[in-house]
């Protein structure tokens, strides 16, 4: 595993929670906790922002993306509309999560529910150039399910 260091604050409210890990060896991505002072109940087809109460500093050359849990989408059919989120290395401030109600019942949300996954990347900006054609392939300008049935 690398090892890479991530600077974590959390709110006063957010000192009662866990900070993000993994729940299980070979995990991808780290559940994130809600930090409510008191419940939300978020309606069925509605958006709600829900705060972290976490703050990270990321060194450069990394992010952390923000993916929906699995098991609330199949249950509840609880997403999130910027899916994935991107936090990038020079953000500073809460990470809160757009979550949405696609389910077919409200949904509560408590403090220290798991509400949603965050997974580290390592990144690379790069530079884009203008050019006057594009080199041909085998697929070439085919998308929607063109290369399988």
């Amino acid at each position: 595993m690398q090892k890479i260091i991530v600077y974590a604050e959390q709110t006063e409210k957010g000192k009662e929670l866990s900070l993000p890990k993994y729940m299980s060896k070979d995990a991808a991505g780290m559940d994130l906790y809600a930090c409510l002072e008191e419940d939300v109940v978020l309606e069925k087809g509605k958006i709600k922002l829900i705060p972290t109460g976490l703050k990270i500093a990321l060194p450069t050359g990394y992010e952390a993306q923000i993916r929906p849990r699995s098991g609330l989408a199949l249950k509840h059919g609880i997403s999130l509309v910027n899916t994935p989120g991107t936090i990038d290395a020079d953000y500073r401030g809460e990470i809160k999560i757009i979550m949405i109600n696609f389910g077919e019942e409200d949904f509560l949300i408590k403090h220290g529910d798991r509400i949603a996954q965050m997974v580290i990347n390592k990144i690379e900006q790069v530079n884009l150039e203008v050019v006057e054609q594009l080199e041909e392939t085998t697929r070439g300008s085919g998308g929607f399910g063109h290369t399988g049935k």
